[in-house]
């Protein structure tokens, strides 16, 4: 089993060789191809071959480039993820309205309520009123409980002044953190033999990740006590390495301690089981250790 976060921060080649990725840079490092599950290219200095590239497709390794600005710009993403990704994407087309619907509700339940037990850990009086939200949550969320949650939440964790949309060190780490975090579903989407432009509740033209936007809604508040306990003043390299090894953590899912990125995989496979079979008792959810 991969189990390996690889960050490439400075000059460096990138090739392919006896399974090996070698990194031939000041030094040359080997690491074998089965043990990576993410590769993360936070420099434009790098150049990777075309077989590098191949093999960790392949291998079903999630990688990720980033701009000179060293933030998630864009990841590797193969076009079939199993034999019968055409027969999954059919299926998923057919997921009635109902189920898409109670499965969309249920996520909006779990994002609050870790938010929620956020908050509580934190000693934030908050805490009440997003417990009232969570009581107050309809079929489908027809009354955007889950944006007013947001507001209350955010503004208990970062000042009543914090936005989301302002240019800031915290949103900065936040965006870098979510970006992690949704490639690691990207790849359980497509390796389930779904397309991620077909969402539950994201509907964005502009999209193309739709559906992973929706599977890691619950997974946001992870994010958000990283980026708050580190109390980040910048996004340089370190900081970007600590967020990068959110995906290492353990937290509990299925009577089982995982690995984040493992049960990432364990919680999509739930929901598509659920939306497959109309069951949403399928989804398991997690349980971050705050």
């Amino acid at each position: 089993m991969s189990w390996r976060t690889v960050i490439i921060n400075n000059r460096a080649k990138l090739d392919f060789k006896m399974n090996y990725l070698v990194v031939r840079g000041e030094n040359t490092t080997k690491i074998h191809i089965k043990e990576i599950s993410v590769l993360i290219v936070q420099t434009t200095a790098v150049s990777v071959t075309a077989a590098l590239l191949s093999e960790l497709v392949k291998n079903k390794v999630k990688v990720i480039f980033c701009d000179e600005k060293n933030n998630p710009s864009s990841e590797l993403t193969p076009y079939y993820g199993m034999h019968k990704t055409s027969l999954m994407v059919r299926q998923q087309v057919l997921w009635k309205n109902e189920i898409k619907e109670r499965v969309w509700t249920k996520i909006v339940h779990s994002k609050i309520k870790k938010q929620m037990e956020l908050l509580c850990l934190l000693g934030k009086e908050e805490a009440t009123l997003l417990k009232k939200y969570l009581n107050e949550l309809e079929y489908g969320d027809t009354t955007n409980r889950e944006g007013h949650a947001a507001k209350v939440y955010f503004n208990a964790l970062f000042q009543k002044s914090f936005t989301r949309d302002s240019n800031t060190p915290i949103n900065a780490a936040l965006n870098y953190g979510y970006a992690i975090v949704l490639s690691a579903f990207n790849r359980e989407v497509v390796s389930a033999g779904y397309i991620t432009q077909l969402g539950l509740f994201h509907d964005n033209q502009f999209n193309q990740y739709n559906l992973s936007c929706d599977l890691m809604e619950s997974f946001r508040p992870i994010v958000d006590k990283k980026v708050l306990r580190m109390k980040a003043e910048s996004l340089a390299k370190e900081e970007k390495t600590e967020l990068a090894s959110l995906l290492d953590q353990e937290v509990m899912i299925g009577e089982k301690k995982q690995r984040l990125e493992n049960a990432i995989g364990v919680y999509s496979r739930s929901v598509f089981e659920a939306l497959e079979t109309e069951d949403i008792s399928r989804i398991k959810d997690y349980e971050d250790e705050l």
